[in-house]
């Protein structure tokens, strides 16, 4: 008698914007050495080079007006909204050829909650839940977009706890997931050097690393930074999504060096600045997890967290970071000098 043949469950995971490239890549590889098929759904990454397909499908269905050529941020932006909703309704037949429809980032979620394909189970990883509740509206389209998803990943259990008790999330369909160490960037083929002003650095180095956001505090660390009375330089490495002229005038009332990488860091060039770290700082406002944060861990740092979202509970529970009250330069100064000295 032939043997049934067992078909692998057919998993689709959706980021339209291409927003976090390294995570869908690692989810996606994951899944497949857990015997799924997968298919990753985005669009063109525009600032550098993909990480590799390791095993899964890579369909680029959106977005392919705005990521043909190089465009300004805003121009990029104004593209992909005119091109958002037809590109959702297009997806929605193609969301019929899998099992599972995972949602890992939703571009214009007020809209994305009524254009949502019919095909169910749907998954939803919740990123940022603790920024969610920021404006009426805001708070209004993620309860939709919740109520509409079979299930709902979060990363933290300070997420989980907003989701039920801040938009009414049904507990049942709520799971912690941990984020899970970025190691494969610890073994990669190719590796890149430091960029040649960094490469004959000699004191101690503090890292910021990733895009420059508000509520990622670079700000408060500079403040600290400012008093510090150990010998080190601070690096501060991403893409802006600030204006930098206050931030390159306090770091000019700093007695140490402070270095501005601004632009997107390709994958080959992050374990330089991990490896040459001896501190990596992420003084944030708000948070539920971070992927700088299980970069850090995957290259064994030292690191100084604030204590918010998920963050308390890799300090607490883990013992990996530092932990300082939010907003307090000054004990992010004193947690600095003490790692430092």
């Amino acid at each position: 008698m032939r043997a049934a043949r067992i078909l692998a469950v057919r998993v689709q995971l959706v980021d339209p914007s291409a927003y976090t490239p390294p995570y869908d890549h690692a989810l996606a590889a994951g899944l497949v050495r857990a015997g799924a098929e997968v298919e990753l759904v985005t669009s063109r990454f525009v600032h550098g080079v993909r990480p590799p397909a390791e095993g899964f499908a890579v369909s680029e269905r959106f977005y392919r007006r705005a990521t043909a050529y190089e465009a300004g941020r805003n121009a990029r932006r104004l593209l992909r909204a005119a091109e958002h909703v037809p590109d959702m309704l297009r997806y929605r037949s193609h969301a019929a050829a899998a099992d599972v429809r995972h949602f890992q980032w939703l571009a214009l979620e007020p809209l994305d909650s009524l254009l949502l394909a019919p095909d169910r189970p749907r998954v939803f990883t919740v990123h940022n839940t603790l920024r969610r509740g920021e404006g009426r509206a805001r708070k209004l389209a993620t309860r939709r977009l919740i109520e509409r998803m079979d299930a709902l990943v979060v990363h933290a259990h300070a997420g989980a706890r907003e989701l039920i008790e801040g938009f009414g999330a049904d507990p049942a369909k709520v799971r912690v997931i941990p984020h899970g160490a970025f190691d494969y960037l610890t073994r990669q083929t190719r590796e890149e050097s430091l960029p040649e002003e960094l490469r004959d650095v000699e004191v101690p180095v503090i890292l910021l690393f990733g895009l420059v956001r508000p509520y990622k505090g670079a700000d408060l660390l500079l403040e600290a930074f400012t008093g510090l009375e150990s010998e080190a330089e601070l690096w501060v490495v991403g893409l802006p999504h600030v204006d930098m002229t206050p931030l390159r005038a306090a770091a000019a009332r700093a007695r140490g060096t402070v270095r501005f990488v601004e632009r997107y860091v390709a994958e080959a060039e992050i374990p330089a600045f991990f490896r040459r770290a001896d501190v990596v700082v992420l003084p944030y406002r708000r948070i539920d997890q971070s992927g700088v944060l299980y970069t850090a861990l995957a290259f064994a740092k030292a690191l100084v967290l604030s204590d918010v979202g998920g963050f308390g509970e890799v300090g607490r529970e883990h013992g990996a970071a530092r932990l300082v009250p939010p907003e307090d330069p000054a004990a992010l100064r004193e947690a600095l000098d003490c790692l430092l000295c």
